[in-house]
């Protein structure tokens, strides 16, 4: 990738995420929805996040900046993102998929710790086995947790949710802003000079797992239900299971055929005008909050030119699918309303 790309996409990223984290707090404002507050703030760490790779590759890296960027990006935003969409659901039992998700990054964490280097007995993490267990055990606690607010009140499992990432958000800075940094302080890719995560110790590097896994299912997953919910249904299970976990296993299941034979119906709404707004844009969403997932995936494993092209990319779709809801955004304001639309009918 250019010198020019390096220093121009992550810049492009940087200056949407704040502008959309703005509007998204004066949505806050207006309506004080606990999600919104959510995520506006996984935007600004988003912005964040670019803009430490902006002035990295602009000006060259320091320890401070590189920590930065490896704190934010790797640990809060995809998790904050994330937790404001179980906000957003936290009506709906979409906290039992919350807190299976934790636990899923848990126990990638402990996996992680374990793993060797292809053909060898060497550690992939060296030094990382007790941080994978203490990760797994906390996310464990977490992850069910979650669990168990969803069954007893909902509204619950949102905010502890919460408190578990603020608590872990608090611990995972102060073992980014302490540990040991291989020489010189930073790390990029010799080839593209997109910044790497393996100056880090591996007990840093694989405490992400609960944070930006979870996050970032929490966000793909939670705008693909909300399609789901929004669009016109062809319900081919829709038989009542009341014997726990076998409950959540068949709800789970229910609507991933159930959203599959509803697809021709969606289509067909579409082309007459008459689907809601919300379904487009949550399938906008969803295609964004994956494509940066997948590439800061790759970054993790040495495919590195895509990294700042999907954070872009998946910005901008995230972005857009924020616009076309017209029920999420009716005003865009600066200081004074500047641009309105009246709330869309829906079908009944």
């Amino acid at each position: 990738m250019s010198a020019t790309l390096n220093v121009a996409l992550p810049l492009g990223s940087s200056i949407l995420a704040f502008v959309f984290a703005a509007m998204v707090f004066d949505q806050w404002w207006q309506r004080r929805h606990a999600f919104q507050l959510v995520w506006g703030i996984g935007l600004v760490w988003y912005g964040t996040s670019a803009g430490c790779e902006f002035l990295g590759s602009a000006f060259g890296w320091s320890e401070p900046l590189y920590r930065a960027w490896y704190l934010i990006g790797a640990f809060f935003v995809a998790a904050y993102l994330g937790a404001g969409t179980i906000y957003l659901l936290s009506k709906t039992r979409f906290g039992y998929f919350a807190g299976v998700t934790v636990l899923i990054g848990g126990l990638l964490s402990l996996v992680f710790s374990h793993v060797t280097a292809r053909g060898s007995d060497v550690p992939l993490y060296p030094g990382a086995e007790t941080a994978g267990a203490v990760a797994f055990v906390i996310a464990l606690m977490g992850g069910v947790a979650i669990i168990v607010a969803t069954a007893v009140r909902r509204r619950v499992a949102a905010h502890i949710a919460m408190g578990v990432l603020v608590a872990g958000s608090l611990a995972v800075a102060y073992m980014v802003m302490t540990a040991g940094l291989a020489a010189p302080g930073w790390a990029v890719d010799p080839s593209t000079h997109v910044p790497v995560g393996s100056a880090f110790p591996g007990y840093v590097r694989v405490l992400t797992g609960p944070f930006n896994i979870a996050g970032a299912l929490c966000l793909v997953f939670g705008a693909i239900y909300s399609a789901y919910v929004y669009m016109p249904k062809r319900k081919v299970m829709r038989a009542k299971v009341k014997t726990p976990v076998l409950a959540q296993l068949y709800g789970a299941a229910a609507v991933a055929v159930n959203l599959v034979t509803s697809l021709p119906a969606a289509v067909e709404s579409l082309l007459r005008g008459k689907l809601n707004s919300r379904v487009p844009a949550t399938i906008l969403i969803a295609i964004g909050a994956f494509i940066p997932g997948l590439t800061s995936g790759l970054d993790r494993f040495g495919v590195t030119w895509s990294f700042f092209l999907g954070e872009l990319v998946g910005l901008v779709l995230i972005f857009a699918g924020f616009l076309v809801s017209e029920e999420v955004f009716r005003n865009v304001r600066l200081g004074a309303t500047i641009w309105s639309r009246r709330a869309p009918t829906t079908e009944s």
